[in-house]
């Protein structure tokens, strides 16, 4: 990420500089017309496509007094709604940056590098906040914990409230505004190739999760990564305040290997053992099964490797610090210090090794030994 300079001119209207400088006004006009278009007769029903969550489905319950449960499904429309949802996330994004990031950045002067290191912390750590939050609420409203046959009892889960689809959509649409935002943050051409593997990953996951109907698996692991990514974020951002604050990355270097040893405990035993035991284990679009082998070893794969690859770059970001604290630092030379009370023509011979502390040297001296 970037660091965005404002200057006091006033860039070309349509410009690049326009654009990236103003490009939060620009965004929220945008979604200001969504929301405008609720109001009329005409547009409501294209608008509220955007705006709302699609594929409604009302489900009686047995019993009297039992009210109807309004559950979800996905399909295409969901596509709309994420575009917009991913308008709002850049909003926010312009938001949290100008308000609160640039604020405390104009405070502790830091460097280019890790101005750029302290914005990409500061933005993640929001949002792994609220995510694991969020996700955490709904797991324990859900049951996930109580009941850990949930993950996979009851597969395909079609069907899920308003809170999971919700959760979804968020996270597709945050995940996608980062793309917009490497051009809008000005992000060097050689961070590119690493933001776009780390969003593709997410991206990859979170949609394979959410079509092949494994939200319960998915939404399980998505908490429990963002915690310890959020650790991580935060221990960075006391780090760039004072780099005595090194405790959290050992916390953090803890849980991230537990984290990724409970991740793949968690999918083999809700894919290996509770989906590969169910008695539907037949391919239907119609009915949303995607339980057969091919899907479960190719899921099982994706995750081990995506599992494998964090734990290869973990591996080699604790072997360069450990090289950085074991490396020898060089002596540092002391320099003299001359008192206040000489003047500059004699501090300048006393660099020069012409004068001495018990002035051996002076004119007097040498006229006595003339003498």
């Amino acid at each position: 990420m970037g660091i965005r300079k404002k200057s006091s001119k006033t860039p070309p209207v349509l410009s690049h500089e326009f654009i990236i400088q103003n490009h939060a006004d620009i965004v929220s006009c945008l979604a200001m017309l969504f929301l405008l278009g609720l109001m009329f007769e005409i547009t409501a029903k294209a608008a509220v496509m955007f705006v709302t969550l699609q594929y409604n489905v009302t489900i009686p319950v047995e019993g009297v007094l039992a009210e109807p449960v309004s559950l979800y499904h996905y399909g295409i429309k969901d596509v709309a709604t994420v575009f917009f949802y991913m308008l709002v996330a850049i909003i926010l994004h312009a938001v949290i940056q100008e308000y609160i990031l640039d604020k405390i950045n104009r405070r502790m002067h830091f460097s280019k590098t890790k101005h750029s290191k302290f914005n990409e912390s500061g933005q993640l750590s929001a949002f792994y906040f609220f995510s694991c939050v969020w996700g955490t609420s709904i797991i324990v409203s859900e049951n996930y914990l109580s009941d850990p046959t949930s993950l996979w009892k009851g597969y395909p889960h079609t069907y899920f409230p308003f809170q999971v689809k919700f959760f979804y959509i968020s996270q597709l649409a945050y995940w996608f505004h980062a793309f917009p935002e490497l051009y809008f943050q000005k992000t060097k051409k050689e961070d590119i190739p690493r933001q776009l593997l780390y969003v593709g990953l997410y991206l990859f996951h979170i949609i394979g999760a959410y079509v092949l109907n494994l939200t319960h698996l998915g939404l399980v692991l998505l908490v429990l990564h963002y915690f310890v990514e959020f650790l991580f974020h935060i221990s960075r951002l006391f780090y760039f305040s004072n780099e005595k604050y090194q405790k959290g990355f050992t916390l953090w270097a803890i849980l991230f290997v537990l984290g990724r040893l409970l991740t793949l405990i968690l999918s083999v035993l809700t894919v290996g053992f509770g989906l590969a035991r169910a008695e539907n284990q037949i391919f239907d679009l119609s009915t949303g099964n995607f339980n057969i082998l091919t899907i479960r070893i190719c899921v099982l794969a994706s995750i081990c490797i995506a599992q494998a690859y964090m734990m290869w770059k973990f591996i080699n970001f604790q072997l360069r610090r450990w090289r950085e604290h074991s490396s020898p630092q060089p002596s540092q030379k002391k320099r003299p210090v001359a008192s206040k009370g000489k003047s500059r023509k004699e501090k300048e011979n006393g660099v020069n090794g012409t004068v001495t502390s018990n002035g051996a040297d002076s004119p007097r001296s040498r006229k006595e030994k003339s003498s």
